[in-house]
């Protein structure tokens, strides 16, 4: 069986972003681990997903049969979305601090894909996340230090989501102090890089 990988990068900073490059790094190596992988890549801040609107509701709101020509191509971008989590065996998240927070296209993402009846759904006991059995990599790249302090906001956010959605077995990689001089910064690359080599030994 051939294994998808699906890395989902969300910096506006394009081909100068640190996290993008250190997950395109990750990749690589599960590409070695996996050999013939498939591997999907979904730039959300070079092709944004749809906000989550008053129109985006509704027309997820509108029984099929029923919707407008737009409302069918609004929800078909919404499941692709979907379809493409659903598929892949990995998951690989790039992402940027921006103001202590994710990237808003990044959070529009979660917000497209987190559907009731198709990623999660509600029963008596509370909802239960439907995507389960994926491996999940979240890397981090910041300009400060923030792990382990209160203003990182960001990991517990992500961690909540993803756990929201079913996905639990999760790894977190911190590349931080970036913005810091050059020296921190290549601290901050190499304990990354460090934390890859180390999560993908037999993965």
């Amino acid at each position: 069986m051939t294994t998808t990988i699906l890395e989902i990068t969300s910096s506006a900073r394009g081909a100068e972003s640190k996290s993008t490059l250190l997950a395109n790094e990750l990749v690589q190596r599960l590409r070695e681990r996996h050999p013939g992988a498939l591997v999907r890549t979904r730039d959300v801040a070079q092709r944004p997903v749809r906000m989550l609107d008053g129109e985006a509701l509704r027309a997820l709101g509108t029984p099929p049969n029923e919707r407008s020509s737009e409302q069918l191509a609004l929800v078909r971008g919404f499941d692709e979305l979907v379809d493409e989590l659903k598929g892949a065996e990995i998951v690989v998240f790039a992402v940027p601090m921006y103001n202590f927070a994710m990237p808003i296209q990044l959070k529009a993402y979660f917000d497209a894909v987190a559907r009731n009846g198709a990623t999660f759904r509600y029963t008596a006991s509370g909802p239960e996340g439907l995507l389960k059995g994926k491996k999940v990599y979240v890397v981090f790249g910041r300009g400060g230090l923030y792990r382990g302090t209160p203003l990182d906001v960001q990991t517990p956010h992500l961690q909540t989501l993803l756990s929201f959605l079913g996905m639990t077995d999760v790894e977190y990689i911190f590349a931080e102090g970036l913005d810091m001089g050059p020296e921190a910064q290549q601290a901050g690359l190499g304990s990354a890089r460090r934390a890859i080599a180390e999560l993908t030994v037999g993965n």
